[in-house]
């Protein structure tokens, strides 16, 4: 059995962002229901020198939203960062989520070796198709969506692994 560059990409990075719309649900419901204020938790962040929940959601949702784009030779729209509330980065994940289901098999698979360019700063980074899914936009992906994971349950959310990885 095989698994197509479309099965590696457009499900994982679904199932990834839908997850991490439910984990903020229960971070905006921790706070309600503890009165604190949401944005001390959307600011948080696990270390001074990391970016606070905000950024990694939004960094999460341009990761995948670009990544895939590139995979099918498009140009992703522009989502502008301007999320202050935990229901703004629900609804920034549902409209990502949304635009990758636009996609169909037929536009990323063969995508293996497009030549995917990259920029980044003033230098541009180079891949293979399959290099820069397996090596640059999954693990970047995971590792947003688990750091946001990780300062919720960091602030006391009660989360666990299955919310991260999702009902089967």
């Amino acid at each position: 059995m095989t698994i197509s560059m479309y099965q590696a990409s457009v499900p994982p990075l679904v199932r990834s962002l839908n997850n991490l719309a439910a984990i903020l649900e229960k971070g905006g419901a921790h706070a309600e229901a503890r009165k604190i204020d949401p944005t001390v938790l959307l600011n948080s962040r696990l270390y001074p020198d990391m970016f606070p929940l905000t950024r990694q959601v939004q960094i999460a949702s341009d990761i995948s939203r670009r990544g895939v784009a590139r995979l099918a030779g498009a140009e992703a729209p522009g989502i502008d960062d301007s999320e202050t509330t935990f229901p703004e980065l629900v609804a920034r994940l549902q409209k990502t989520t949304g635009y990758l289901e636009t996609f169909t098999a037929d536009q990323i698979d063969g995508s293996e070796e497009r030549s995917i360019a990259l920029p980044v700063g003033n230098d541009t980074m180079h891949f293979q198709g399959l290099p820069y899914l397996n090596f640059f936009i999954l693990p970047n992906v995971y590792f947003h969506v688990t750091t946001a994971y990780d300062i919720l349950r960091h602030c006391g959310v009660e989360l666990g692994k299955m919310d991260f990885l999702g009902k089967p």
